[in-house]
């Protein structure tokens, strides 16, 4: 099958090729699932550029262990493996290969074929077409966690987005404002009208203007830049705010440690971190709110799986409105 296998750090059009490797054999619990499109997240960048530096300790010193970026899929089931209930040959699916680590051996998707735990797998809905689904999984689940599960967002709560425009961004401001709270979202001027048609009552301009410099409280305070201190961002706060914390950072060799250390440090209830879980019900839920309206997942643009460099290359430029997404068809 056609793959593309990244041969090292570096630019992203460098370093990942198109190449073939063997289509896998589902195992106990997996489905084997035709990828029709996959989309590019954080990770893939980290993986890709190996950057932040710190983090090479874990996905490999001078390449990763791990040669296949990509964990979103969206797809037709090929064949499913031992003790698999619920998902057959021709199924149009959606789901993620994510576990949480690049371990050695971790299925990826910018492939043709993949094997997807059944567990984190969901029937794709029918009003989604499978790039759709493919951009609503990482970002999709993400946000809906952040906003519902961890920030418990509520009618009538303040909720600010600092990357509004982004993919995780899109989805948070939705969710944020499919919960009843009153949205607003930080942008770049040329993704104002973006952020405001998705549903944020006010728009922050950070080109124009520095949302911590603002008289406003907010409830929740999602971070997807962290281009402030967290101890920043947590003076505008209410007094039983929530800071969602979301991003690497643009420290070369740390990252957001720092920002981390004194999260730890900081040990209140205000700061809160947000884990993706890829669980079934997480993406029944987040396909039902695509579905009904509520919620679209924004593309950017879709690339064919042949240009997948070009793909991670314009996710790592920062400038990628909503979802980068990939065609394997």
């Amino acid at each position: 099958m056609r793959t593309i296998l990244q041969s090292g750090y570096g630019e992203p059009e460098r370093v990942l090729v198109q190449g073939e490797s063997d289509i896998p054999t589902p195992g106990d619990g997996e489905v084997l699932v035709r990828v029709h499109a996959t989309s590019v997240n954080t990770p893939d960048c980290i993986a890709t550029l190996g950057v932040p530096y710190a983090l090479r300790l874990v996905s490999g010193l001078r390449a990763p262990v791990s040669p296949v970026r990509g964990s979103d899929v969206a797809g037709v089931v090929e064949a499913v493996g031992a003790h698999v209930t619920g998902f057959a040959p021709g199924d149009a699916v959606f789901g993620s290969v994510w576990t949480g680590s690049y371990e050695r051996g971790a299925p990826g998707t910018f492939c043709e074929y993949t094997v997807v735990p059944a567990t984190q797998l969901a029937h794709k809905p029918a009003k989604l077409s499978f790039e759709e689904a493919a951009g609503a999984v990482m970002s999709g689940v993400t946000a809906l966690v952040a906003m519902r599960d961890v920030a418990r967002v509520r009618a009538g709560q303040q909720v600010l987005v600092n990357g509004a425009s982004g993919g995780l961004g899109t989805f948070a401001v939705q969710i944020a404002k499919a919960l009843g709270a009153v949205v607003t979202g930080v942008c770049s001027t040329r993704n104002v009208e973006l952020v405001r048609s998705l549903g944020a009552s006010h728009v922050i301009d950070y080109t124009q203007t520095s949302y911590p410099e603002q008289d406003a409280r907010y409830d929740v305070v999602m971070d997807n830049v962290m281009n402030h201190p967290p101890s920043v961002s947590a003076r505008i706060l209410t007094a039983n705010g929530v800071l969602l914390p979301n991003s690497i950072g643009t420290h070369k060799w740390l990252g957001t440690l720092p920002s981390m250390a004194f999260g730890a440090l900081f040990k209140s209830r205000q700061w809160r971190t947000t884990q993706f879980v890829p669980s079934r019900k997480n993406l029944e839920d987040i396909g039902a709110l695509i579905e009904s309206g509520a919620v679209k997942v924004v593309i950017d643009k879709t690339y064919p799986l042949a240009h997948a460099g070009k793909a991670v290359a314009h996710m790592a430029s920062r400038r990628a409105r909503g979802q980068i997404v990939i065609s394997a068809m």
